[in-house]
């Protein structure tokens, strides 16, 4: 359980968050109703496929959390593949990564930051947006091609200049 000290710098970094879409004038969900959940929710629309980002800063672990959910699941027959697609994708990243639940087939990219001793700034928030916006603009289609047998892992990889 957050101590005081813990949710007043939450509710400091979860204005941060606000302000930081709002500068960009991007409309974003909050649970008015409950204050104490610090959670933002938004759409982009990438090149492709609508990207559905969940912001929320967790108290407990003083982190920020971006996570984006793919609008699809992988078939069963197709999950070893897109096991070993989503290994060679976060390969390549510097920030963040994306996560494949073999039970479903669900598909997320998160991103992690720690506000712990420091003070976060809106362009680190604009930062993790941008970047989560991008990397998942740049993988979901390819990702959904691979889980439809549209392409093969060898065209994903040569696409990513693995």
């Amino acid at each position: 359980m957050a101590d005081a000290r813990q949710l007043k710098k939450a509710q400091e970094v979860y204005q941060t968050l606000c302000d930081a879409l709002e500068a960009r004038q991007w409309s974003y969900d909050k649970d008015t109703e409950n204050p104490e959940k610090l959670y933002v929710r938004f759409t982009v629309n990438g090149e492709d496929i609508p990207m559905r980002l969940t912001l929320f800063v967790d108290a407990n672990r003083e982190l920020v959390r971006l996570m984006s959910f793919m609008p699809f699941n992988i078939p069963e027959d197709k999950r070893e593949i897109l096991a070993i697609a989503t290994c060679e994708a976060n390969y390549k990243m510097a920030d963040g990564g994306f996560d494949m639940d073999l039970d479903d087939g669900a598909i997320l990219f998160r991103m992690n930051a720690s506000y712990r001793s420091s003070l976060v700034s809106e362009s680190m928030m604009q930062y993790m947006i941008s970047c989560t916006c991008s990397t998942v603009d740049r993988y979901n289609d390819l990702f959904l091609m691979l889980g439809k047998g549209a392409i093969t892992l060898s065209q994903f990889m040569q696409t990513i200049g693995a």
